[in-house]
């Protein structure tokens, strides 16, 4: 969601390139998968934008499969997901 740049607080070391991203999923991954995500959006951030790292804030935000509401039902009942959540 952009915001007007006097809207915008961040840190006084980071550039107006200043980038915060927030995924929401349904809970169940390792955290070495999280890690892997964050780590490799940072590189092909950096190298597809040209976004420094120390210029992108990357926050999971993870809730448990009752909490999510798809196709008609929550997330605990639904049993023909194509992937794996646990991962």
């Amino acid at each position: 969601m952009p915001l007007d740049k006097s809207d915008f607080y961040y840190p006084d070391d980071r550039s107006d390139a200043y980038t915060v991203i927030e995924i929401n999923m349904m809970e169940g991954r390792k955290v070495e998968t999280k890690k892997a995500l964050i780590m490799a959006l940072f590189t092909n951030i950096e190298s597809s934008l040209g976004l420094s790292p120390v210029d992108i804030e990357i926050t999971i935000k993870e809730q448990p499969p009752h909490c999510w509401g798809f196709r008609g039902m929550t997330g605990d009942d639904v049993k023909d997901l194509t992937y794996k959540v646990n991962v």
